[in-house]
């Protein structure tokens, strides 16, 4: 939770310290150079949570909906790509 003054928040300007600036960068570099850029992106879109209470058992489904998106599949030849 970040608390601004009201005219911080009229004008909405951040007042970051040169330190946090760069504790964010490096922190974005460093996951970058971390993340694999060939795996799968996977974003969860929707989670539903179903409990029933049988006295001394609690029954609980949880179905989570996701999102993969893979990389295009390259084409092996060296023709260009169809112009739309």
């Amino acid at each position: 939770m970040v608390l601004r003054s009201i005219d911080d928040q009229m004008t909405g300007s951040d007042s970051k310290s040169i330190m946090r600036s760069l504790g964010e960068f490096v922190g974005h570099v460093v996951k970058g150079i971390k993340t694999d850029p060939t795996a799968p992106q996977v974003k969860e879109v929707g989670r539903s949570v179903e409990t029933e209470d049988r006295g001394d058992v609690v029954l609980r489904r949880t179905t989570i909906e996701e999102v993969e998106l893979r990389n295009p599949p390259k084409p092996d030849t060296d023709e260009p790509p169809p112009s739309p």
